[in-house]
């Protein structure tokens, strides 16, 4: 065999894979049969094998194709698979490549489920910022269900362990069959009318032609529009229909949408015990340090008070008046004692007592005082003022002399 005839297993697997993408059937196709060996990897992936009487197809759906299957993937489910048959070049293996999964008998539902998904999302009826927050203490709780099932039973025992003040209304509503959408509007719309604090819709688990009734569009519009919040619940946890999508929350189980409706009562004594308790210390500690704060209050209009101050300053006032008096009296003391110098002083310089003591005071006519001879003419007249009189006098003669002490004043012996 020529050399140019040899192949590689990567350059066969890589041809093999080549012929697998050409193939306009492999992809774009529908596999019906059973499941087994399915494996939900840590990743999001499903692993899993169709089988049927004859053989067995290996098949894969990734994380970001689980929009595509709409319940849980069990072992022994007959499903229809959609997706593409494709070549895995490193194993050298083909397997199925799953978009969608629909249990076997339901094709069609599924695929008008999920065009009407799709369509009411674009509306944006799945919009979060429609959703509204479930109250957290409702006392009325409205519920659309069939009035007998398990589902009314599971929300009632939860109710009644969790609050058994919680008044529950019931709408007996049709779940199944072709007029169960009719009975489920009309039981939104009447509870809706009551002012509850709360609306649980939803039944009890089934197949998705039992859970039809809650993906039709009547239903969501009619979820939507409600102005009462609404916790949908339909079949079990792996269930979801379109009016899952619309209520503001959904509940996997009936039961649990009576956990999330009804707050557990207990527990809300038990936190409105702690609330109080720690409102008493609060309390108790605030009247304290309003106390305390009364008592320095205390102490200082004690300090303070108007009549300490007057006290204080009465006090204050007398010790000032006494220090104006002794200042007064000091004062007054040496004003007479000066005054008594100076009346010694004057009394020894009083013209009065020196005459009395032989002094004479010489004037002319005029009274002005004659202090020199100079002013004094021979043969002129003068006057002497003595102690008890005066004298008129002439000058025989006058004399002039030269006095050892010079005299300043007007006075003569």
């Amino acid at each position: 065999m020529a050399q140019s005839s040899v192949y590689s297993v990567a350059q066969v697997n890589s041809y093999i894979k080549n012929m697998f993408v050409q193939d306009f059937l492999l992809n774009r196709i529908r596999v019906r049969g059973e499941v087994s060996n399915c494996k939900y990897h840590t990743s999001g992936h499903i692993y899993f094998t169709l089988k049927d009487g004859t053989g067995t197809l290996s098949a894969v759906m990734f994380a970001g194709q689980r929009r595509g299957l709409a319940f849980r993937l069990q072992e022994g489910q007959q499903v229809i698979v959609t997706g593409s048959v494709d070549v895995y070049e490193r194993d050298g293996r083909y397997q199925l490549y799953a978009k969608e999964i629909t249990r076997d008998g339901v094709g069609d539902l599924y695929e008008r489920y999920q065009k009407l998904k799709d369509r009411l999302e674009d509306m944006g009826l799945f919009a979060g910022e429609y959703k509204r927050p479930i109250p957290r203490y409702a006392s009325r709780v409205g519920i659309v269900t069939a009035e007998t099932g398990a589902a009314i039973r599971d929300i009632m025992n939860v109710a009644a362990r969790r609050n058994p003040y919680v008044r529950l209304i019931l709408y007996p509503a049709l779940v199944q069959g072709e007029n169960a959408k009719y009975s489920i509007v009309r039981g939104i719309q009447t509870l809706d009318a009551m002012n509850l604090d709360v609306i649980i819709v939803g039944r009890g688990g089934g197949s998705i032609e039992d859970l039809w009734a809650f993906n039709e569009e009547i239903v969501a519009q009619a979820i939507f529009d409600c102005r009462t919040p609404v916790i949908s619940a339909v079949g079990h946890e792996t269930d979801v229909t379109i009016a899952d999508f619309v209520a503001d929350l959904r509940a996997p189980t009936p039961s649990a949408a009576a956990e999330l409706a009804v707050f557990d009562y207990r527990q809300f004594e038990e936190r409105l015990a702690v609330i109080r308790q720690a409102l008493v210390r609060g309390m108790e500690r605030s009247v304290e340090r309003k106390r305390y704060r009364v008592e320095q209050y205390k102490i200082k209009l004690k300090m303070y008070q108007p009549e300490r101050l007057i006290r204080d300053r009465r006090q204050q006032l007398e010790d000032v008046q006494e220090k104006i008096r002794q200042i007064l009296k000091d004062r007054l003391m040496q004003a007479r004692h000066r005054l008594a110098l100076a009346g010694g002083r004057l009394d020894g310089l009083s013209p009065v007592k020196r005459l009395s003591g032989g002094f004479g005071f010489v004037s002319d006519g005029d009274g002005r005082a004659l202090d020199s001879v100079e002013k004094i003419n021979e043969g002129g007249s003068f006057y002497v003022r003595l102690a008890d009189g005066t004298v008129r006098a002439r000058a025989e003669q006058i004399r002039r002399e030269a006095l050892s002490v010079p005299r300043t004043d007007a006075l003569s012996p």
